[in-house]
């Protein structure tokens, strides 16, 4: 019985989160006073000339870098490609550069996506791969989150028979602060399908990844 009610409640908290209504955003003044406080408190003087133009900055680079919550990765990924001529094996596209920032401590976190997925019915164009990681990179984020996300849109946009998604990169959150390791890398894998149910499709997938012949 127990197992069920939680059931029940993870589904009424998906469904929630689902029909939630968009949070209210800030207007660009606001979020202008806002960086000024954040300057203030870190010691400085928002009014010293260095610093003047400082808020505008700060808030037009953080239009940019979370452009991620103004995307959708299903208008990314609608298009499919039908006629392949009969292809079935892997597409992988591998070291996609990408730049996301925690959701911890909001400090980037830099490194490189691994994407590969096996078709069923047809594929989509390696930039939209591309576009995909970037959609999701581009928010507030743990590396864990992104990982699931990008293996779930490929998998509702295409029904592949398997995708491989592998992330690597290093924390400013990590490295910066706290234990200050620089150069340590984190990894993440995501198996569905071909990729989970056969270890030997898992060492291809890694082996190209790598370099390997």
């Amino acid at each position: 019985m127990d197992a069920v009610v939680k059931t029940l409640n993870k589904q009424n908290l998906t469904e929630n989160q689902a029909h939630r209504a968009p949070l209210e955003r800030p207007s660009r003044e606001e979020a202008e006073a806002a960086v000024k406080v954040l300057l203030q408190w870190a010691g400085e003087d928002p009014s010293r000339e260095g610093l003047l133009d400082t808020p505008k900055r700060v808030v037009k680079a953080y239009d940019e870098l979370f452009r991620g919550y103004r995307e959708n990765a299903s208008e990314v990924l609608s298009k499919v490609f039908e006629e392949v001529d009969g292809y079935d094996d892997m597409v992988l596209v591998r070291d996609i550069p990408f730049h996301s920032h925690c959701e911890h401590h909001m400090v980037p976190f830099v490194g490189k996506a691994h994407i590969a997925y096996f078709p069923a019915g047809g594929v989509v164009g390696l930039s939209k791969l591309a576009r995909t990681v970037d959609v999701y990179a581009r928010r507030f984020q743990t590396q864990e989150t992104m990982t699931a996300q990008i293996t779930d849109s490929i998998d509702q946009a295409l029904k592949p028979r398997g995708i491989a998604v592998l992330i690597e990169a290093e924390h400013m959150c990590m490295s910066m602060r706290g234990v200050q390791k620089q150069g340590a890398s984190t990894i993440t894998t995501r198996f569905t399908g071909v990729f989970r149910d056969d270890p030997a499709e898992q060492v291809r997938f890694m082996s190209m990844v790598r370099g390997l012949k």
